[in-house]
Formats: C-alpha cells, sequence, structure tokens
C-alpha cells in the first residue's frame, strides 16, 4: 500500500504516524511556516534540508545524511521502527515521494511507508480538516541501516554512459530536459545526461489535485519510452521530483526497487 487515499487517511488518523514533508522550490513559499498555520492532525514536520547531509555543497538533501544523523533526527520525531507512516506534502514537486525514498532507504518496512495521494492539496479541496495544534512528540530510539544500492553517485552515471547497464529517467519539463530552458539554479548549464529519457513529474500527476494517474496510465507512459525492466535510475533537477517518479514506477512493477542519482542535474550540470 504504497499510496493511500484521502478518505483512508482521515479514517486512520489515530492509528498511524503522520508525516508532513512539503518542501518548496518558490522561494515565495515557506513549508515550516504553512505547516505551524496548518496541517493535519498530529503531523510531524520532515524538513527535507535538515535531513540531508549538511556538509555537501548541494541544495536540499542531494546527499543524505549519515545513518546516525537519520538515527538522531527521526528519534527526536518520535518515530519508531514499527510505525505505519503516511507521509503528505503541498508541494507541487510531490516532495513526500523524498522522504518516502529516505525512509526505505534507511531500512524502515516498505510496507509501513506510504505516501498520501493528492497531499494536502487534495485534503484541502475535500474541506478534511486541519489544524494549527502542535503536535506532542514523545522522542523514540530509532534504528537504522543503509541500503546503498538505492543510490547512484556521478562516477556510476558517468561509467553508465559507457556501459549503458541502466536507463537514467529524468523528471524535469521537456524544456529543461531538451536544453530549450534555463536551468533554475544559478552556475547550471542546460541540457541532460547523455542517454537518459524523459518523463516530466507533470506527465505523471492529476495537477488539479496532485494525484497519481492510474496505474494503467502510467503503465502506457513508461511503456511508451520502452522502459519496463528494473535497471531503471530516476534523476530530476535536485532528486526530489525523481523520486515521485521512483514511487510511480514501483506502482507497476513490484519488482523494481527505487533507485535515484541523488546529484541529479544540479550536480551533473555544473558549468
Amino acid at each position: 500500500m504504497t499510496l493511500v487515499s484521502t478518505d483512508w487517511l482521515n479514517e486512520n488518523l489515530s492509528k498511524v504516524k503522520i508525516i508532513d514533508a512539503s518542501w518548496h522550490l518558490d522561494k515565495n513559499r515557506n513549508a515550516i511556516n504553512e505547516y505551524n498555520e496548518e496541517h493535519i492532525e498530529n503531523a510531524i514536520f520532515f524538513d527535507l534540508n535538515k535531513n540531508s547531509n549538511q556538509k555537501k555543497d548541494l541544495p536540499h538533501g542531494h546527499f543524505l545524511p549519515s545513518v546516525n544523523d537519520h538515527k538522531k533526527n527521526i528519534s527526536k520525531m518520535g518515530i519508531s521502527n514499527s510505525d505505519k507512516i503516511i507521509i503528505y506534502c503541498y508541494s507541487n514537486l510531490i516532495s513526500s515521494c523524498r522522504a518516502w525514498f529516505q525512509f526505505l532507504y534507511f531500512g524502515h518496512d516498505p510496507k509501513l511507508v506510504s505516501v498520501l495521494n493528492g497531499g494536502m492539496k487534495k485534503w484541502k479541496l475535500e474541506g478534511k480538516k486541519v489544524t494549527n495544534k502542535k503536535t506532542e512528540i514523545i522522542p523514540s530510539k530509532y534504528k537504522a541501516s543503509e541500503n546503498i544500492n538505492m543510490i547512484k553517485v556521478k562516477t556510476q552515471i558517468d561509467e553508465n554512459i559507457k556501459r549503458n547497464e541502466f536507463t537514467v529517467v529524468d523528471a524535469r519539463s521537456k524544456k529543461r530536459f531538451l536544453g530549450l530552458e534555463a536551468e533554475p539554479r544559478p552556475g547550471i548549464k542546460n541540457g541532460s545526461i547523455e542517454g537518459s529519457k524523459s518523463i516530466p513529474l507533470d506527465e505523471i500527476v492529476n495537477t488539479k489535485d496532485n494525484t497519481f494517474l492510474d496505474e494503467k496510465k502510467l503503465r502506457d507512459i513508461f511503456n511508451s519510452s520502452k522502459i519496463s525492466s528494473n535497471k531503471i535510475v530516476m534523476s530530476c533537477g535536485s532528486s526530489v521530483t525523481a523520486a515521485s517518479l521512483a514511487l510511480a514506477y514501483s506502482l507497476i512493477n513490484d519488482d523494481y526497487m527505487p533507485q535515484i542519482y541523488l546529484g541529479s542535474w544540479a550536480e551533473y550540470g555544473k558549468k
């Protein structure tokens, strides 16, 4: 149950741990301020910036934190290894999927981590209850381990251009992928990774309510790009929307273990 519906969550609010993992590329929006103003009852804020490797010179979680830092951060959030976690966001980047990927990478049972389909956008469109009440947290002792097979680094991407052992799929817009539109970050050139394929995020979600397309439509989209194996690595501008592609592909391929090139184009496209 990788995705849960707003109705399901509304009926199970007291039975799960709820995480708000909103993150915005739009400088006019502040995720933590929005969370403080309104969130789903009992939701805990997950800061993508702080839950990343602070020593790397790349933005918001390109590089995952150390195991120890992850354990400390999640323990402070009061989450236990046995908790059923529902992650949502209020971001058009579907940043909830990036937190989903991080929990899987650090060993949380995949059956216990789900994303709220449509997130806060759909929740509010349906008039479901929100609150500004502070969530009470009792710290836990979370345990974690890494699955390094879920990530790729730049040297592996370079090597793959020669060997073609896996396919890189890019979630950025078609114009950015084709180099027809400037990158939003300074110092990053236009273009894409040699040999990569393009499936923009807005082609796999309903922009009206941020829900993922149904499985048949997703399957048609990936099939039309001749993507059907398990050797698929997702990329984007900064590894956030790449996670949404990974989740979408996992919905139609039970054997797929999500894999992301964490540096994505913000690293690969440096001038």
